[in-house]
């Protein structure tokens, strides 16, 4: 579980987090959601230490980040992984040596303990056999795949992935958010997710947060985001004519849930 509490980041004059506070609840997906400018890179940024909050604290599992000297913070960062938006992967290397590199920086395991974990994970994001090829031969989602395996190969207990589907076509983003939902729940991660994709947020939004300049403006689940009251939600939300009108359908077919199961109530009573 991570927890931030009441934290505040501003650049100049200019305050981009504003008294923010939200818990990222283990073994679920928590998505960080708003539209640019809204705050959420900057936030998931302070979490992860790149940038240091002007006040408030992070508490990853009751420990105080803010709080850590540099070997503390070394070695929670150990327990962090991170899946860029652009993948970030080095061009010069395979995509074994990719993957292998937080194994090399981080752990004194031999080099077959490292190749066999390598393997694993590779394994595991389907992409089994492709230890020898550079990143400029592999496809955009294969990218974001051996990321993913670069980001999850020392076991972190948190996982924070930047616009993951960044780039994609509609039907690889599923796939690369299917892979980060069954990992979450596999390896029981916290998992923290910043988008702007709303496919993202209904198929893996278990915890959901929204940022609107710099502040905190709605929080819930991917079930009850669709019925928010919030009107820049909604607007972010349901953005196009078409998102509305399945909007609409999807109330009304509760609704007919909703009366249906009276009705039988009423035949019951």
């Amino acid at each position: 579980m991570i927890e931030v509490k009441n934290i505040k980041k501003g650049f100049g004059e200019k305050m981009v987090i504003n008294d923010v506070s939200a818990v990222f609840q283990t073994g679920k997906c928590n998505l960080i959601i708003g539209t640019s400018g809204s705050g959420k890179t900057v936030l998931m940024k302070c979490m992860v230490g790149l940038f240091e909050p002007d006040s408030g604290e992070i508490c990853y599992d009751g420990q105080n980040f803010s709080e850590m000297n540099t070997d503390q913070r070394k070695e929670l960062r150990q327990q962090i992984g991170m899946l860029f938006q652009g993948s970030a992967l080095f061009d010069s290397m395979t995509v074994e040596q990719n993957v292998l590199f937080p194994l090399d920086m981080f752990t004194k395991k031999t080099y077959a303990e490292k190749l066999r974990r390598v393997n694993e994970v590779l394994d595991r994001v389907n992409l089994k056999d492709t230890n020898n090829k550079f990143p400029a031969e592999i496809s955009g989602g294969m990218k974001k795949r051996v990321g993913i395996a670069r980001a999850i190969v020392l076991n972190p207990k948190y996982l924070f992935c930047d616009e993951p589907n960044s780039g994609l076509d509609p039907q690889t983003s599923l796939l690369i958010d299917k892979l980060i939902k069954e990992i979450t729940i596999e390896y029981n991660i916290t998992t923290v997710v910043n988008t702007h994709d709303m496919n993202s947020v209904m198929e893996t939004g278990d915890h959901i947060i929204y940022m609107y300049q710099g502040l905190k403006e709605w929080e819930g689940s991917n079930k009850e985001i669709i019925f928010s009251k919030n009107e820049r939600l909604n607007n972010f939300i349901f953005a196009s004519e078409f998102l509305q009108d399945a909007k609409d359908m999807r109330m009304l077919e509760m609704k007919g849930k909703i009366d249906n199961n009276r009705n039988m109530d009423d035949m019951l009573k």
